[in-house]
């Protein structure tokens, strides 16, 4: 099994979500459906970028560093040196 960390971007709110997930494509699907939580208020996520783990704790040390940032313009730089 493979994790992954991926990023979110909603352009309706200008937002980026970050998470982990061991099936990436079922996780987008379910941020796109209404409901409560951070992306719940909106169904326009889009995949900006995503990385692969072998291990789940990885994973979340990865998240966690990424969500330490704290910062858009560190996030745009990751996303725009990914081939996604």
């Amino acid at each position: 099994m493979h994790y992954f960390v991926y990023i979110l971007h909603s352009p309706t709110k200008d937002k980026f979500y970050i998470g982990y997930t061991s099936d990436i494509k079922e996780r987008i699907i379910r941020h796109n459906q209404k409901s409560k939580g951070f992306t719940g208020s909106t169904n326009d996520w889009e995949l900006k970028y995503y990385e692969t783990f072998d291990h789940k704790n990885d994973a979340i040390s990865r998240e966690k560093q990424i969500k330490s940032w704290k910062s858009k313009i560190k996030i745009k730089e990751l996303i725009t040196t990914s081939d996604l």
